[in-house]
């Protein structure tokens, strides 16, 4: 029987428990998550090179030469590699406390990324094509227009894809409003801890993305006319009022300036409960200007550089082609821009 490791005395408590926190991946047993002291050790040189800083620490690993010294272009399998020198984990981290500001928030953020983009490269190596009897009553829109063997593809292929978009969205909600607030310097309550009250029902309370002091915060990447036409309007504008009967500033954080009648209505409704909304730039600038120099430059590197990349290519498709082996276990899809490839497995197999 082996041994439990005992908790490191050089290390606080509250530093003890937001290590435990870093290494793992929520309470999933589907997909487990946990980062060793050697991938550990490769995320803190991927924050040194982020801060100009390399020298803090001179036996720290240099990122591949391919990434040009960033995390987002250094493939997953160089971190899982072991780290031969023998480096007390401890010690380096301690080490960065002490010398880089906010380096804490900077690494479990660091973490969270990683740990999710590890989880959704397993998602995608094993997420399951649908079943015919998933999917065939939604035939009865096409059946007849479309030639019966390409309709059943068809139908099969947009439901796969639909299922890993669904996937790579909850992935992102989980990791996108975390981010944003301890980059903010605050808490996300779920109802049942949080100080909001619900003015409808003040017995109950309502999950808020970020408390700082007596701010509450909004995150909202975008807003659409979606959330009206599911009934859900009513409860997103009824957030000032609640907020501002607790005793809150409610502020209102939307990152894409796309206008719309519904951002409009939820602007008004925060500025008449004397809240704010900043929107698209003047969100990302109130961001930078909380975070603080080291957050606001993780919040742009790895938020919004990111995403304004992908804006500048919003119009410009790529053709794509998709293709499956003879044993449909293994999915490859091609784009004129290069390959993706994952390994999907029917569970059970799809038998016609």
């Amino acid at each position: 029987m082996t041994s439990r490791k005992r908790r490191d005395p050089r290390l606080t408590l509250d530093q003890s428990k937001r290590l435990s926190a870093a290494r793992v991946l929520g309470k999933t047993q589907a997909l487990p998550i946990y980062l060793e002291d050697s991938e550990l050790i490769r995320l803190i040189s991927v924050i040194l090179s982020d801060v100009n800083n390399q020298a803090l620490i001179p036996y720290v690993l240099q990122l591949p030469s391919s990434a040009d010294g960033d995390y987002y272009h250094t493939p997953l399998e160089w971190f899982l590699e072991p780290y031969e020198k023998n480096i007390d984990f401890v010690d380096l981290y301690l080490r960065c406390v002490n010398q880089i500001p906010d380096f804490e928030t900077y690494f479990e953020n660091l973490c969270e990324l990683h740990k999710r983009r590890r989880k959704y490269e397993m998602i995608l190596s094993a997420q399951p094509l649908p079943t015919m009897l998933q999917v065939s009553p939604r035939a009865l829109l096409e059946f007849g227009v479309i030639a019966t063997p390409a309709l059943a593809s068809w139908l099969m292929w947009r439901k796969w894809f639909y299922d890993i978009d669904n996937r790579a969205a909850q992935e992102t909600v989980y990791l996108f409003e975390p981010i944003l607030a301890s980059s903010l310097g605050g808490m996300s309550y779920i109802a049942h801890s949080s100080p909001i009250r619900r003015v409808s029902d003040p017995g109950k309370g309502r999950q808020v993305d970020c408390i700082v002091d007596r701010d509450a915060y909004e995150f909202k990447l975008r807003v659409t006319t979606a959330a009206s036409g599911q009934g859900r309007f009513g409860e997103e504008l009824d957030f000032a009022k609640d907020c501002q009967t607790s005793g809150f500033t409610p502020i209102l954080l939307v990152l894409d300036p796309t206008p719309n009648t519904r951002l409009n209505d939820l602007i008004a409704e925060f500025d008449r409960y004397d809240g704010r909304a900043y929107i698209g730039s003047e969100a990302w600038q109130h961001i930078a200007n909380e975070s603080g120099p080291t957050m606001a430059a993780f919040v742009e590197k790895y938020v919004r550089r990111p995403i304004a990349a992908l804006d500048e290519h919003a119009l410009t498709l790529l053709d794509l082609s998709v293709a499956i082996n003879h044993d449909r276990s293994a999915v490859t899809l091609r784009l004129s821009g290069g390959d993706m490839s994952f390994l999907s497995m029917e569970h059970p197999p799809n038998r016609r």
